[in-house]
């Protein structure tokens, strides 16, 4: 079946509510829901009972860039920065020496198992040489897996943190096997503008962006989320044509803005996590289309055996190597090897070799969707099995909850009072979002000349109005007087 105009629809449509219904039983089965989605896709293909043809490769990989850039961005949003802050070298140790000494590593053991070129080797261990950000994401949260310590933000931020160092590499390497006279060292250049420019434009778009969203007054509460993916997109695209790392730049752009306060930060969050849901189903299922099961055959023995590398060896040396300079538990490092699922990126990045038409490139795509899939299947269905054999998880109630779940989640408030706006008072004329109200506190109602009226973040305080305030305790009484710049009386 050919995709047309008139039924791309329907058979999208379609495939998204099989995906979403087939989901919601997969994991009572113990398979991740990401590779229910490339099944599905895969089944829908030429090679499978769908017979849809979809063999594009410059429109997969442009699903999977925007895909991405929702994936990310919403992960970002999600990553509580009190959080990474202890364990940021880490991450960073991981996002960048970790992915280069996995990419050196499987390269070079592929180079001896393969007819590969030496540069060809390196740029199979470089497109699969970072872990996936949607698998690690989806699959930590799906499962409501609590993890001790940092481990869980630490396995959070490098996923999202490592796709630019994993890009640079790919890109490197792609050039090197197209254009053979060129030599390692070129690749330097290249990898400090690209993280450089990307730190830079991250963190400027965050500000930026939390300026426009707090100051602009729109009239629909609903087209706040849409100002933030146009924001998104901007920060991407502007980044990439100055020569940044786009992926790095909205990774941090997000994570500066999911630690501030925003207006209809809660709308704007609800609405990201279903989108990043959305935009990981029709990644994968798009994924899915493009490949063809039987040229995936030939390549499951060279396949299976460099997956198995990749798990037991060359992740694993790049985890404790890239360590060694920071003090943590055996078992958490193991942990950290163990979580090194690969997933969609790999597959949008192994699109790289295909459009550029180098030899190889079919059967490079094919064994980098093969370890992908491996991955997802032997580590991500055993996360749980292996947390609790290393002895890295705890209960669920004791769970750290992530910025977004702290937000949404209701909790019970058992303090309340009401507190008076003196005239002359620092906080009048200020909007809520901009008085840094405490978390742990909100502001139910604000009594206004006789009337009662429900706030939110773009809701101005005025003189003589009475804020009827909800805490979970006296502590948190005590900081909401505190950003009012009022003193408290016990009487109060």
């Amino acid at each position: 079946m050919d995709l047309t105009i008139e039924n791309i629809l329907l058979i999208g449509s379609l495939l998204l509510f099989i995906s979403i219904i087939a989901g919601k039983t997969s994991y009572k089965f113990g398979v991740p829901t990401l590779v229910l989605f490339l099944g599905i896709g895969m089944l829908a293909g030429e090679d499978g009972i769908g017979g849809i043809s979809f063999d594009d490769p410059q429109i997969a990989q442009l699903i999977g860039i925007i895909s991405l850039n929702f994936i990310l961005f919403s992960g970002g949003l999600d990553t509580d920065w009190k959080a990474v802050k202890p364990i940021m070298k880490e991450g960073l140790a991981l996002s960048t020496l970790g992915v280069l000494l996995t990419a050196v590593g499987l390269g070079t053991f592929v180079y001896y198992v393969t007819d590969f070129t030496i540069y060809e080797s390196l740029l199979l261990g470089s497109i699969v040489s970072s872990t996936d950000a949607a698998a690690v994401f989806s699959i930590l949260r799906s499962k409501n897996l609590a993890l001790r310590a940092n481990l869980r933000p630490t396995l959070e931020m490098e996923s999202g943190s490592n796709d630019p160092m994993a890009y640079v590499l790919t890109i490197a390497f792609l050039g090197l096997v197209i254009n053979q006279d060129k030599g390692l060292a070129s690749m330097i250049p290249l990898f400090f503008q690209q993280m450089i420019l990307g730190t830079i434009a991250g963190f400027g778009f965050g500000k930026l962006s939390k300026i426009i969203i707090n100051r602009i007054k729109l009239d629909f509460e609903g087209l706040y989320p849409v100002l933030v993916i146009a924001l998104m997109f901007i920060t991407f695209s502007v980044t990439d044509f100055v020569g940044g790392n786009g992926f790095l730049a909205i990774y941090i752009c997000a994570l500066y803005l999911g630690n501030q306060y925003l207006i209809h930060k809660k709308t704007i969050l609800k609405m990201y996590d279903g989108l990043a849901w959305l935009m990981q189903i029709v990644l994968f299922l798009t994924l899915g289309l493009l490949v063809f099961p039987s040229q995936i055959v030939p390549v499951i023995g060279i396949g299976l055996i460099i997956s198995l590398f990749l798990i037991l060896v060359a992740r694993p040396a790049a985890v404790f190597i890239s360590l060694i300079p920071f003090k943590m538990k055996l078992r958490r490092r193991f942990y950290i090897s163990w979580v090194g699922l690969r997933g969609a990126v790999p597959i949008v990045f192994a699109t790289y070799p295909l459009l550029a038409g180098i030899d190889k490139a079919n059967m490079i795509f094919n064994i980098v969707f093969f370890i992908s899939l491996t991955s997802i299947l032997i580590q991500g269905t055993t996360l749980s099995v292996v947390a609790k054999w290393l002895k890295v998880s705890i209960p669920s109630e004791e769970k750290i909850l992530t910025p977004s779940e702290k937000f949404l989640e209701e909790h019970p408030k058992t303090e309340m009072r009401e507190i008076g706006i003196a005239n002359g008072n620092k906080v009048v004329g200020k909007k809520i979002v901009d008085i840094e109200f405490p978390k742990t506190a909100i502001i139910a109602m604000i009594k206004r000349d006789e009337k009662y009226i429900t706030p939110n973040g773009s809701t101005a305080i005025k003189e003589d109005d009475v804020l009827i305030v909800l805490s979970e305790s006296k502590k948190g009484i005590k900081k909401v007087y505190k950003a009012l710049k009022i003193r408290e009386f016990s009487s109060a």
